[in-house]
C-alpha cells in the first residue's frame, strides 16, 4: 500500500534552497584551498569528514597543527573530536613514507599535537583573551565563572538592585509588583511577584549584548482605566439581573461583579485625588479579568432572553466587546511595563558587570562579547590572529549565534573584509537547529550560508546516513519531506532525504506504533475526547510494559553492535556485523519537557519501570529539590544550623531521619516547653530517651560544623541516624539513595567554589529549593546498563538503539512567542515577567511559526536518533495532531480504509486484539470500533527504493498488571522468620567481605611512591653522614639597596626573574615588574625593590654567561621542570619534581643557577646546598653532561 500525502504538488513546483543536492564528499578532502559550507544530515559522518580535512591540511602543507582552529559545540564533542584526530593523525603517518615530506610533517603534527587548539567556541574566546588581556581591558588572571557562581554574583547584585528599588520603587517596578502571579504553560515554577523579577533581570542578562531600548506604546494610561471602568461596571449591572437566578452565563461572569465592586470601593475612599499606586491596582484588576478563565471561556446558557430588555445574543455580543477591550488594553499595558522594567533592570546589569571586575570574573557571555570585541577593535591584533590561525572549521554550525559567527568570520577573512581561501569550513544541519533557547538562531546561518555562497563558496552535502537501518530513514524522508519545506518566513530548513548504507533486518519491525490503551477523558456525554491528562496517565506503564517486553527472553529482536571502521571513506559511524540481543542500555526515552505546570513528567516512567524492575538512568530529572527525602535532609541542616528554629526541629525530629511520633514529639513538648538542643530537661521518661538522643546529635553538629567540611556533617548526620538502611527500602530506594548522596557532591561543590560557611550551604539549598532546575542524582553510572530518559536536547549528537517517543501530550510549540531578535538594529524583545514588548507583539505571528518551525525540527531530531528500532505512542483511532510528535503523524497512520486490513508481523508476540484502543476506555461504556487493528501496515514506493512498515502494537499486550517494586523491599528481607543458619552463612560472608574490604584500604593507604619537591627535602632533617656538594657554590649578587621581605616579596622577585628577558634594558625590567606587582597585590615599595634586584641580577657576570651561551646556540633552560626517582632499595620510592630557575649549557658541561631572596641565608645554606644537588643530579642523568650548581644570593 502506499501512502498519499497530501502537501506533494506543493513542493514539486518549489525549487529546494541549496545548489547541491546529491553527495560529493570527497571534496572535503580534495577541495583544500575552498571554502567549504557542509550540510551534513544526522548520522552521516561529519565527524569523520571534519577529521578528514584536519589530517589533509596538514598532510598537504595547507597548514600546520598549530595553525588550526576546530570549534565543537560541546566541551564532550571537543574531547572526542581531539581523541579522534590523535588516532587518525597516527593512523596516516604510518601508512606514509616516514621519509617523505608528508610524513614527516605529519609525525610533527603528532609530537606537537597539545598545540591543536580543538576546543569550544567559550573555550577559544578564553583562549585568545588569556592571550591579549590589556587589549580586550579584562584582568590578565581573570576566572572564567561556572554556571553557580555566576548566579550567585548575579544573587547579589539583584538583591541589593532589589532593596533600594523597594524603598523608592520606580514605575515599572511598582507596577510589576501589583501584578497578579499567572501560571504559564512555559513556567517552571509557579513564582511571586519577587521571583518573576528575579526571572525577568535573569533573562536580560542573557540576552545583554542587544542593548537597543524597547518601545512604549503611546497611549493615555489613566483615561483607558477610567473608561474601561466604567464599561466593566455597566456589564457588571447588566449581568446582576438574570431572569434566571442560576443563569450560567451570569455565574461564569461573576468576576465582571468582583472586580466592579472593588474598584468602585476604592473610588468612593479616595476621591478625585487617586494616587499612583491605586492606578497599579486597577490597571492589574483589569488585566487580571482579561485573563480570568471562566469570564474569558464564559457558559453561554440557555433561553433566547437573559435580562429584562436584553436578549441572550446582546448580553453575548456585549461581553465579546468587553472582552477584546479588556485584552488590547493588557497588550498595551503589559508592552508598556516590559519597556520600563527592560530600562529600569539596566541598574541590575549593571551592578552584576561591577561584581564581576570586582572579583575579576567572566561569564560566559563575557568570554563572546569581549572576544568578539577585541578582534573587532583592534587591527593589529586580528592581524596576529589571521596570521596564526590559518584555517578555522566549525562544527554544529547551525547552532551558533551572530556573536560567535562575527568573530569567527571576522579571523577568517583578510584585512579587507574578503574571505580567505580553505580558510573556512564550517559543517552544520539547519534541520537539527533546536537551540533557539540558547541564543542559536538558524536565520543567521541562512544568511551567512548564502553570503558565502555569493563569494564563490562550495557547497557539500552529505546525505548516506550510516546510523540508522533503511525503514527508519524512509519513515523519516517520508514524514518531514513536506514539513520542512525551506520557507523563508518561518526560517524553515529545505528537507534533504537521508540516503541509505545498512540493511534491513527483515525479521523484526523497526517502527512501531504503540498504543495509548485508553486516551480519552471521563466524560459521559458526547463523542469521547482525547485528553492530555488521559494521555500522561497511561502512556507511563504501557511504554514500561513495552521495554519490559523487549528485555524478557520472549523477544527475539536484536541490535546491531557498534564497530569501529579504520578505512575512511567507509561507514565512519559504522556497525559490524554481529547482532546482540536488547540490553536496557540500547533504550532510550525521548521527552520534549520534563515539566508540566511544575510537575515531573518524568516520575510516573521512572516509578513504572521501577515497578518492573528495570534498570533506568534519568539524564537531567528536575525535580530534585521537591523530593522528599532531599526535603528531610535540608530541614535537619536546618536544624542543625539553627538549632532556634522550633519548627525546623520539630520537621527534622517528626521527619525520616529520627522518625520520633507525634505523641513522643507533643509529650516532651508539655515537659520541656521547647524543641530546642540546647534546652533540653535532666530527667525524662525512658520513651522519650530518644528525643533527647536526636537533641543531642543535632546539638553536636551544630557546635561542629563550621570545624569540619559541609558533607563531612552531612555524612556525620546519615551515618548517627543510619539513613541508607531507611531510605533504601522507599519506593525507588536506588534514586532515593543516590539522591541523599548527591547532596554531599553538592556541599563538595559549594566549598569548592568559594563557600565559606555551614551558613551558606544551608541556604544555597532553601534558594535552589525555589527553583526547579536542578537535576536528579544518576543511580547508574553513564556507561552502565540502563534505559535512559532524557531529553531531545541532551540527546542531540547521541544515538541508541531503540528509541522511544515519549510524552506525546506535550504541545509542539506555543501561539504566543517569546523573543523577538532584530540583530540590524540590536534588538532582542523578549518576554519578561510574563508581558510581552511592543515588538514582540507585532512580530508575535512570525515568531510563533518559527517556534513551530523549531518544533519540527525537534521532531526530527528526536526521529534520527535510533539505529535499529524507533517506537511512537500514537492514539488509535486517529492522528493527534496537538503533540509534539505531529510531523510523525503523516508517515505513522495508514489510510482510512486500510485501518482493519493489516499484513502479518514477524517477530512479534501474536497479537489477539482487534482495535489499538481498549475496549473500557469511554467512559460511557459504548464499544470502540474505529481504530486501527494491530499489525503491519506497509508504506512508500517499493519501486523507487523508499518502502517501510509500520507494526501497531496490541494493547491487550500492555495491559498486564506488574508488580509493585518498592527499593530493596523483599520479603526475606523483612522476614522475621529466617532460618538461623541463612543468617549465620550471610554474616559470615558479611565478615569475610569487611576483612577483605580492610585489606585492600590498606593496601590501597601505602603509597607505592612517595611524590616531594627539593624544598621538601630540603627542610627534612640533615643525617649528617653527608658533606657538602663541592660543585655547589654560594655568591652574592651585591644588591646593595634597601629592600622589604616576606613570601610576597620574594615570590614577586622570582617572578620577574623568570619572565624577564636576558637582555632586557632596564625599562623593560620597569614594565614587567609592574605587571607582576599587580597581579600580585604587590606595594609599590616592593615593585620598586624587585625592579632594582632583577637589574642588578641582569648585570651579574653568571648572567654575561648565560647571555652569551644563547647567543652561541647553546641550550639556555629558564624555568625548567624536572623530576628525578630516588630509590635506593630500601624502602619506598621517592620522586622528586622541582623548577629550575635558570640552567645554561658551557664547555665544561652545565650551570644551574638558584636564586635565594632570603636576607639571611647562613643557617638554612646546607639545605638550600642538599635542594641544588637534587638539581645537578637531575641534569647529570638527563644530559649525560656534569653540572655544576650556584645558589645566587639576592
Amino acid at each position: 500500500m502506499t501512502r498519499d500525502h497530501p502537501g506533494k504538488d506543493k513542493r514539486a513546483n518549489r525549487l529546494p534552497r541549496s545548489k547541491s543536492r546529491g553527495e560529493n564528499r570527497q571534496a572535503i578532502s580534495s577541495e583544500l584551498d575552498q571554502t567549504l559550507i557542509v550540510e551534513a544530515a544526522a548520522g552521516t559522518g561529519k565527524t569523520t569528514e571534519l577529521v578528514g580535512r584536519i589530517v589533509a591540511l596538514i598532510e598537504h602543507q595547507r597548514a600546520t597543527i598549530g595553525q588550526i582552529v576546530a570549534v565543537t559545540f560541546s566541551e564532550k564533542a571537543a574531547g572526542e573530536l581531539k581523541l579522534r584526530l590523535r588516532e587518525e593523525l597516527e593512523r596516516a603517518r604510518t601508512r606514509t613514507a616516514p621519509a617523505s615530506e608528508a610524513g614527516q610533517r605529519l609525525a610533527a603534527a603528532v609530537h606537537d599535537f597539545e598545540e591543536a587548539h580543538v576546543t569550544t567556541i567559550h573555550g577559544f574566546c578564553a583562549e585568545l583573551l588569556r592571550e591579549r588581556p590589556v587589549e580586550a581591558r579584562v584582568d590578565p588572571a581573570f576566572m572564567v565563572l561556572a554556571d553557580s557562581q555566576s548566579e550567585r554574583l548575579f544573587e547579589e547584585a539583584f538583591s541589593s538592585w532589589l532593596h533600594e528599588q523597594l524603598g523608592n520603587a520606580q514605575e515599572g517596578v511598582r507596577r510589576s509588583l501589583r501584578r497578579p502571579v499567572k501560571f504559564r504553560f512555559d513556567d517552571e515554577t509557579d513564582d511571586g511577584p519577587i521571583e518573576r523579577l528575579r526571572v525577568a533581570a535573569r533573562s536580560l542578562r542573557e540576552w545583554r549584548d542587544y542593548a537597543a531600548p524597547w518601545r512604549r506604546p503611546s497611549y493615555d494610561r489613566q483615561m483607558e482605566i477610567r473608561r474601561l471602568t466604567a464599561k466593566v461596571k455597566g456589564f457588571a449591572d447588566l449581568i446582576a439581573r438574570p431572569i434566571k437566578r442560576d443563569d450560567r452565563f451570569a455565574t461564569s461572569l461573576a468576576a465582571a461583579g468582583t472586580t466592579s465592586q472593588e474598584i468602585e470601593r476604592q473610588k468612593r475612599r479616595v476621591g478625585d485625588m487617586v494616587p499612583e499606586g491605586i492606578w497599579d491596582g486597577w490597571e492589574a484588576a483589569l488585566v487580571a479579568l482579561a485573563d480570568h478563565r471562566d469570564f474569558s471561556q464564559p457558559k453561554k446558557g440557555t433561553g433566547a432572553a437573559f435580562a429584562i430588555g436584553v436578549t441572550r445574543e446582546q448580553a453575548l455580543a456585549m461581553h465579546a466587546e468587553l472582552l477584546l477591550d479588556l485584552r488590547r488594553f493588557r497588550d498595551v499595558a503589559d508592552a508598556d511595563l516590559a519597556a520600563l522594567l527592560h530600562d529600569e533592570m539596566a541598574d541590575c546589569l549593571r551592578r552584576y558587570e561591577a561584581r564581576k571586575q570586582e572579583t575579576g570574573a567572566l561569564d560566559f557571555l563575557d568570554l563572546l562579547i569581549k572576544a568578539r570585541d577585541l578582534v573587532c577593535d583592534n587591527p593589529e591584533v586580528c592581524r596576529e590572529f589571521r596570521e596564526r590561525f590559518r584555517v578555522i572549521l566549525v562544527d554544529e554550525f547551525q547552532d551558533t549565534d551572530s556573536l560567535q559567527a562575527e568573530l569567527l568570520l571576522r579571523l577568517a577573512s583578510d584585512d579587507h573584509g574578503a574571505l580567505r581561501p580553505g580558510a573556512l569550513f564550517i559543517v552544520g544541519d539547519p534541520k537539527q537547529s533546536i537551540y533557539r533557547f540558547r541564543r542559536a538562531d538558524v536565520g543567521a546561518y541562512r544568511r551567512i550560508a548564502d553570503s558565502l555562497m555569493r563569494s564563490g563558496a562550495t557547497a557539500v552535502t552529505l546525505q548516506t546516513s550510516f546510523r540508522s537501518v533503511p525503514a527508519i530513514q524512509h519513515f523519516v524522508n517520508a514524514a518531514f519531506d513536506v514539513e520542512m519545506d525551506g520557507d523563508e518566513a518561518s526560517l524553515q530548513a529545505d528537507y534533504v532525504p537521508l540516503l541509505k548504507h545498512r540493511d534491513d533486518t527483515p525479521e523484526q519491525p523497526a517502527i512501531v506504533a504503540l498504543p495509548v490503551p485508553r486516551p480519552y477523558g471521563r466524560q459521559l456525554y458526547g463523542p469521547p475526547q482525547v485528553t492530555q491528562t488521559a494521555l500522561n496517565q497511561e502512556q507511563p506503564p504501557a511504554v514500561a510494559a513495552f521495554v519490559g517486553w523487549l528485555l524478557s527472553p520472549d523477544c527475539t529482536w536484536t541490535v546491531g553492535e557498534r564497530g569501529d571502521t579504520p578505512e575512511r571513506g567507509d561507514t565512519p559511524l559504522g556497525l559490524s556485523e554481529h547482532r546482540r540481543r536488547i540490553v536496557a542500555s540500547d533504550v532510550c526515552l525521548l521527552f520534549r519537557r520534563f515539566l508540566h505546570f511544575g510537575q515531573d513528567i518524568t516520575r510516573e516512567y521512572v516509578e513504572a519501570f521501577e515497578a518492573r524492575g528495570i534498570a533506568h538512568l534519568l539524564v537531567g530529572g528536575k525535580t530534585f529539590h521537591e523530593r522528599e527525602e532531599v526535603d528531610a535532609i535540608r530541614t535537619a541542616l536546618t536544624a542543625i544550623e539553627w538549632p532556634e528554629d522550633e519548627l525546623s526541629v520539630y520537621a527534622a525530629l517528626h521527619g525520616p531521619l529520627f522518625a520520633i511520633g507525634e505523641e513522643e514529639l507533643l509529650e516532651y513538648h508539655s515537659l520541656a516547653r521547647a524543641f530546642h538542643p540546647y534546652r533540653v530537661p535532666a530527667e525524662l521518661p525512658d520513651r522519650l530517651q530518644p528525643i533527647v538522643q536526636a537533641l543531642t546529635t543535632l546539638r553536636q553538629l551544630h557546635a561542629a560544623r563550621n570545624h569540619r567540611p559541609v558533607a563531612d556533617t552531612i555524612g556525620r548526620l546519615i551515618a548517627i541516624t543510619r539513613a541508607h538502611a531507611g531510605f533504601i527500602l522507599w519506593r525507588g530506594g536506588e534514586q532515593v539513595l543516590a539522591n541523599v548522596m548527591h547532596i554531599s557532591d553538592l556541599a563538595r561543590r559549594y566549598e569548592l567554589e568559594g563557600g565559606l560557611s555551614f551558613r551558606g550551604f544551608v541556604d544555597t539549598l532553601h534558594d535552589a529549593s525555589g527553583r526547579a532546575d536542578s537535576p536528579e542524582a544518576p543511580i547508574l553510572e553513564e556507561g552502565s546498563d540502563g534505559v535512559r530518559l532524557m531529553t531531545v536536547h541532551k540527546a542531540k549528537g547521541l544515538e541508541f538503539p531503540v528509541v522511544v517517543l515519549a510524552d506525546i501530550a506535550c504541545k509542539l510549540s506555543l501561539a504566543e512567542a517569546s523573543r523577538y531578535l532584530d540583530p540590524e538594529k540590536n534588538l532582542c524583545a523578549m518576554r519578561i515577567g510574563g508581558w510581552s514588548p511592543l515588538e514582540l507583539q507585532e512580530h508575535n505571528d512570525q515568531e510563533a511559526k518559527r517556534d513551530e518551525a523549531e518544533g519540527v525540527r525537534l521532531a526530527y531530531v528526536a526521529a534520527t536518533r535510533a539505529r535499529d528500532i524507533l517506537v511512537l505512542p500514537a492514539v488509535g483511532d486517529g492522528p493527534y495532531d496537538k503533540g509534539w510528535i505531529r510531523p510523525l503523524n503523516r508517515a505513522l497512520y495508514p489510510s482510512k480504509d486500510q485501518w482493519q486490513s493489516p499484513q502479518p508481523a514477524r517477530g512479534v508476540p501474536l497479537f489477539r486484539g482487534k482495535q489499538t484502543i481498549l475496549a473500557d476506555a469511554r467512559a460511557d461504556g459504548q464499544p470502540v470500533d474505529d481504530t486501527v487493528r494491530p499489525g503491519r501496515y506497509q508504506f512508500g514506493d517499493e519501486a523507487a527504493g523508499q518502502a517501510y512498515s509500520v507494526v501497531w502494537w496490541d494493547p491487550l499486550l500492555l495491559a498486564a498488571s506488574s508488580d509493585e517494586g518498592r527499593g530493596l523491599r523483599r520479603n526475606d528481607l523483612i522476614s522475621k522468620d529466617a532460618n538461623p543458619l541463612d543468617v549465620a552463612a550471610d554474616r559470615a560472608r558479611y565478615d569475610e567481605w569487611k576483612e577483605h574490604r580492610a585489606a585492600v584500604q590498606a593496601q590501597g593507604s601505602a603509597p607505592s611512591m612517595i611524590v616531594t619537591t627539593p624544598t621538601q627535602m630540603k627542610n627534612q632533617p640533615d643525617p649528617g653522614s653527608r658533606t657538602p656538594d663541592p660543585a655547589v657554590i654560594v655568591e652574592d649578587a651585591a644588591v646593595k639597596s634597601e629592600r622589604p621581605s616576606g613570601k610576597r616579596f620574594g615570590t614577586l622577585v622570582h617572578a620577574l626573574l623568570a619572565s624577564v628577558p636576558l637582555s632586557a634594558t632596564a625599562s623593560e625590567v620597569a614594565e614587567l615588574s609592574a605587571l607582576h606587582a599587580k597581579l600580585l597585590g604587590a606595594t609599590d615599595e616592593e615593585q620598586t625593590a624587585a625592579r632594582v634586584i632583577a637589574v642588578a641580577v641582569l648585570r651579574h657576570p653568571r648572567m654575561e654567561e648565560a647571555r652569551a651561551a644563547q647567543a652561541a646556540g647553546r641550550r639556555v633552560w629558564r624555568e625548567a621542570p624536572v623530576s628525578l626517582r630516588l630509590d635506593d632499595g630500601s624502602g619506598t620510592p621517592e620522586m622528586v619534581d622541582g623548577q629550575i630557575d635558570l640552567a645554561y649549557e658551557t664547555d665544561a658541561g652545565w650551570m644551574v643557577i638558584d636564586f635565594k631572596t632570603d636576607i639571611e641565608i647562613a643557617t638554612v645554606q646546607d639545605a638550600y646546598v642538599r635542594q641544588v644537588s637534587i638539581y645537578l643530579d637531575a641534569v647529570t642523568r638527563a644530559t649525560g653532561q656534569p653540572a655544576r650548581g650556584l645558589i645566587l644570593k639576592i
